[in-house]
């Protein structure tokens, strides 16, 4: 059993990683391999997108980033999905790939409050990967309706830098 309060960074939690609307049997619990993936998108990218979004957009000139009550967090819609939660997915009328980052601990979906708020956190993950010459596999802006996120997943290996524009689901 996963302890859902585990931090992976110090701002997310396992928890948040592996939440979902789905109700399983095996309670949406990723095996050891995911979870170290997961680690590794909220380590080297969630975590830094967080402060850098904060210190542009949120933050007031010359504050303390640690002390300031104005910080944002990193909404995560969805991060880990088991096999189940895709069945699940599938009997809902849902779409999800079989071979979704999602099912590795490879993926998140970030929650964004509009476009602009989208728009923003693509480029800080662009630049993130030109300045750390760190690659990730997709950046995807996607939308239903009038509800945006982003789905950013990072890989081992393989890395594609695959990036798309409105992904209608």
């Amino acid at each position: 059993m996963v302890d859902k309060h585990q931090n992976l960074s110090e701002h997310f939690t396992l928890g948040e990683l592996i939440k979902t609307s789905y109700k399983t049997p095996d309670g949406n619990e990723p095996p050891l391999e995911a979870v170290e993936n997961l680690v590794g998108i909220c380590e080297f990218w969630l975590e830094e997108l967080r402060f850098t979004y904060n210190t542009l957009y949120v933050l007031e000139p010359h504050e303390d980033y640690d002390t300031s009550e104005n910080v944002e967090g990193i909404i995560i819609n969805q991060g880990f999905r088991s096999y189940q939660v895709y069945e699940a997915m599938k009997r809902a009328g849902l779409n999800p790939s079989p071979t979704s980052n999602h099912m590795r601990g490879c993926a998140v979906d970030i929650r964004c409050a509009g476009i602009e708020q989208a728009l923003r956190y693509m480029v800080i993950l662009l630049d993130m990967s030109d300045q750390n010459h760190r690659d990730f596999d997709e950046l995807i802006l996607e939308r239903r309706k009038s509800v945006y996120w982003l789905h950013f997943a990072v890989r081992p290996n393989d890395n594609r830098k695959k990036i798309l524009f409105f992904n209608e689901q």
